[in-house]
């Protein structure tokens, strides 16, 4: 055996009761992360080599659809992503012509976003797929069960944005 090396039966003799770990298959946190990166990757999976387009630059275009003329900010806040992770993708979608950046009634300190017309086209092709995706997952659902669903996350989500 090696020096360091231990057997199953070491490491649970050596398991201290004042160690309690999170038994993640039923932590809500984790659950609900990996229910929403299984789904998000299979609505990916329809866009992403077609459009060369990352999840995050997808989320980035979806709420520039929904909300035109945000900042960068702005972005972040409602897609509750990283604000380096937007930064990133709005460089990438800016470079691609898929967002115009321009400033906020000549405040150069302030920029505002919106998708270009290259932006739309990909936008108008994804977002039904997206949609096609999301009504397969929804299938496994009764209809009371989505009802029941959209209340809980309504609940549990934090302040809705509009």
């Amino acid at each position: 055996m090696k020096p360091f090396a231990r057997s199953d039966a070491a490491v649970s003799a050596d398991h201290k009761p004042d160690h309690a770990p999170i038994e993640l298959e039923h932590f809500l946190p984790y659950r609900l992360s990996i229910l929403s990166n299984t789904v998000s990757q299979a609505i990916a999976d329809d866009y992403q080599q077609r459009y060369d387009l990352s999840v995050t630059e997808w989320r980035v275009m979806a709420v520039l659809a929904r909300f035109d003329g945000l900042s960068a900010r702005e972005v972040a806040e409602r897609t509750a992503m990283d604000k380096v992770a937007v930064s990133r993708a709005l460089a990438r979608l800016v470079e691609a012509g898929r967002v115009n950046r321009g400033t906020h009634d000549g405040d150069k300190r302030r920029s505002v976003l919106s998708l270009s017309e290259a932006g739309w086209q990909v936008h108008d092709e994804v977002a039904p797929m997206a949609r096609a995706r999301e009504r397969e997952v929804l299938a496994k659902l009764d209809q009371e069960e989505r009802a029941w669903l959209t209340r809980i996350l309504d609940k549990l989500q934090p302040v809705r944005q509009k």
